[in-house]
């Protein structure tokens, strides 16, 4: 439950929430394409809409997608507890999947790594919360990717971060405490929050290397992205 950036070795490999169907646009934001049109995104330095009537770059995706509420993709998530990585640490389902995908070879080539087979055995939280978005029908409003550093500046840029854990927000950590993007680990689900300076949550690649319900303290989050629910 590292980074998981792909550098030059398959364990090495990314594993990360993702950037939906998020391609780079160089340093001054990011383009949303998905089949459904092309919205640019804020740059990073951007500041939250202030109109109570504005919509944001994923809110005005989200009106061409299915009508999908945090309990559907909770429930969801939640039923893949139990689902566990082989002893070299992948042959999952979420693994499968992510390869098969065209956004593997784009964080390839923005991660280092020689074959999109290098994500075979890589930590994978991320492409467990990126499953979920695909699944449920709203990848590009949960995003996909396989860094989880690079999913959270996603949300950033997209004015779809912040510090509230609300259920079905994708919940970064690092686990030494630190608050900067930089420094992320790894990433999951807010079911809950327990309002006693923890949240329940339901993350990928955790424990023994399997989907597992945890309760984490919120001292080790380092910030919350919100994909748009129909709740």
């Amino acid at each position: 439950m590292t980074k998981h950036r792909l550098i030059s070795t398959p364990r090495a490999a990314c594993a990360v929430l993702g950037a939906c169907a998020v391609l780079a646009t160089g340093t001054t934001g990011v383009a949303l394409a998905d089949g459904h049109g092309v919205v640019n995104a804020p740059p990073a330095d951007a500041k939250p809409q202030d109109s109570k009537t504005a919509k944001t770059p994923l809110q005005i995706v989200a009106e061409r997608l299915p009508k999908v509420s945090a309990e559907q993709v909770l429930n969801l998530a939640s039923k893949q507890i139990g689902v566990r990585e082989n002893a070299q640490g992948g042959g999952t389902k979420f693994h499968s999947w992510y390869m098969s995908t065209p956004r593997a070879k784009e964080t390839l080539a923005r991660d280092g790594g020689n074959s999109v087979y290098d994500y075979a055995n890589a930590p994978w939280c991320a492409m467990f919360v990126s499953w979920v978005g695909e699944m449920a029908g709203i990848r590009p409003t949960m995003g996909w990717d396989a860094y989880t550093v690079a999913h959270a500046r996603w949300f950033r840029n997209n004015g779809h971060w912040g510090t509230t854990p609300t259920p079905g927000a994708v919940v970064y950590f690092d686990w030494a405490g630190g608050k900067t993007i930089d420094g992320i680990d790894h990433v999951g689900f807010v079911k809950k929050d327990n309002g006693d300076g923890t949240i329940t949550t339901i993350e990928g690649n955790t424990g023994n290397g399997d989907v597992e319900q945890r309760v984490r303290p919120v001292s080790q989050v380092v910030g919350y992205g919100y994909p748009v629910y129909s709740n």
